[in-house]
């Protein structure tokens, strides 16, 4: 694998690194530590920032395939967020919901 190989997978896994994370602050998936549904969207919002932070200073240098992927990436991302932020938040001394097996997350 040549360098330019090499740098466009570690590009592919940095940006989906912020995806878990920020699927995870926004409480669409487990965090896999304490097995709860968590949701934390100011977290989510620094993340879904630095995404488009890594974008504005990739310009130009981005094959097609990679901007078209972290594009598409951002998109969701921020879509997620706006679904998250209109759900009303949980009670202050509510557990963390964790969904039933074979059923998604609310």
């Amino acid at each position: 694998m040549d360098t330019k190989e090499k740098n466009q997978l570690f590009f592919t896994q940095l940006v989906m690194m912020f995806h878990s994370l920020t699927m995870h602050q926004l409480g669409k998936i487990k965090n896999p530590i304490t097995d709860k549904i968590e949701r934390d969207l100011a977290g989510a919002q620094s993340s879904i920032d630095m995404l488009d932070m890594l974008k504005d200073k990739t310009k130009g240098n981005l094959g097609n395939d990679e901007e078209r992927f972290l594009n598409d990436l951002i998109k969701e991302l921020k879509l997620n967020y706006v679904d998250e932020a209109a759900k009303p938040d949980p009670p202050a001394n509510a557990p963390p919901e964790t969904p039933q097996a074979g059923q998604a997350p609310q």
